[in-house]
């Protein structure tokens, strides 16, 4: 068989302040003392530990994450990358992604991150009314927002991002257009624009604000569908929106089942083996303290993602594509038979939730609304 393509995540896990809706990995630490000396080192004993997983495959797409990945310099990033290329080798179009945050970069760190070998940004916007952004805790203001963004069109980006939530606290519907007008308006070539959820271990899981009604909730998510239309951003996946030619190369090979490596603290991977077939699950040390301890061995935990449980791993990804994935894909992907979905494929079908065009497995519109029901099937 043909392996899956192979993407690579990094993980950066440090941030400058942990903000109450945060629910990944990442850990506040003054700018000035992240120890990237010893994280690039530890980083590159990982990649060799791992780079037998890749099986020969060379490298479609790197996402540095975290995190606030843009507090890394860019000889840090440069230093992963020209490792990342020297070990397992970066096909020819290899989309490399970092997340900034508007409050960590200026216009040089920008052309310095472009010249390392960054070619796509995702710019942490999250709203641009300031008085959201200080409940969200984040650290840039409206201004430094719009100058981010700006900034990187500079320093020769024309390929980025914006983060932006709807959903907020007490939000209206239109300051939520507002905020999705004035993204529209810096012109990027995709929007990630998703709806704020309540996450347990976090400050807002502790101390609820008071978020907006079901009933303005949809009006928003209706309307800003249409605006984001109108703009020349077709939807592609639950929460993202990109202009032709312009999707995320790494999502979709995560949403497409394929693999990927995972790097850094508390990364997690997924490696499919072709002979005996296997598909397996990987993570790391998730503490950076642990992970950035000489004295321990860089330990990779793996689990194998046993036949009875391999739907449920496909379709909590591919179902989240509006285009849906062919049913021969799921046979290659997870070694089973499509006729091993059935009875739940046909009551999915009946209730309008699924639907099969030209051999297309996909989500129906009324789908997307209860896509955690789906999913439910595959775990009963």
């Amino acid at each position: 068989m043909t392996l899956p393509d192979l993407s690579v995540y990094v993980h950066v896990p440090w941030c400058v302040r942990k903000c109450p809706y945060c629910d990944f990995n990442s850990h506040a630490a003054d700018p000035n003392a992240i120890p990237e000396a010893e994280y690039l080192t530890r980083l590159l004993e990982d990649l060799e530990q791992d780079a037998p997983l890749a099986q020969g495959r060379r490298i479609r797409s790197v996402f540095f994450g975290g995190g606030t990945p843009s507090l890394l310099s860019a000889n840090t990033v440069g230093a992963i990358l020209n490792s990342l290329d020297q070990r397992l080798g970066f096909d020819r179009d290899c989309e490399i992604t970092l997340e900034a945050n508007p409050g960590t970069v200026d216009e040089s760190r920008f052309a310095d991150l472009r010249a390392a070998g960054v070619n796509r940004l995702s710019i942490g916007v999250q709203s641009f009314q300031a008085s959201q952004l200080q409940k969200l805790g984040r650290i840039h203001d409206p201004g430094q927002a719009v100058r981010a963004v700006e900034r990187a069109r500079l320093a020769g980006f024309d390929n980025f991002n914006i983060d932006l939530m709807h959903g907020l606290p007490e939000q209206s519907e239109a300051d939520a257009l507002a905020d999705l007008d004035r993204a529209i308006a810096l012109a990027p070539t995709h929007l990630s624009w998703y709806q704020l959820t309540i996450e347990p271990n976090t400050e807002f899981y502790r101390r609820p604000p008071e978020l907006p009604v079901d009933e303005t909730l949809w009006a928003i998510q209706e309307a800003g569908q249409a605006r984001l239309a109108e703009a020349g951003f077709a939807q592609y996946e639950v929460s993202a929106y990109a202009r032709d030619g312009q999707r995320c190369q790494h999502n979709l090979n995560y949403w497409g089942y394929g693999d990927y490596l995972g790097l850094g603290p508390g990364a997690h991977g997924k490696i499919t083996q072709a002979e005996p077939f296997s598909i397996r699950r990987t993570r790391k040390t998730r503490l950076p303290k642990d992970y950035l301890d000489r004295s321990r061995l860089l330990v990779r935990q793996e689990e194998a993602v046993e036949p009875e449980d391999r739907p449920f791993d496909y379709f909590i990804n591919t179902l989240r594509l509006v285009e849906g994935m062919p049913l021969a894909h799921f046979e290659v992907a997870t070694g089973l038979d499509s006729a091993t979905l059935e009875p739940r494929l046909s009551r999915l079908q009946q209730q309008n939730l699924l639907t099969i065009e030209a051999g297309r497995l996909r989500t129906t519109p009324q789908g997307f609304l209860y896509l955690n029901d789906i999913l439910a099937e595959w775990l009963a």
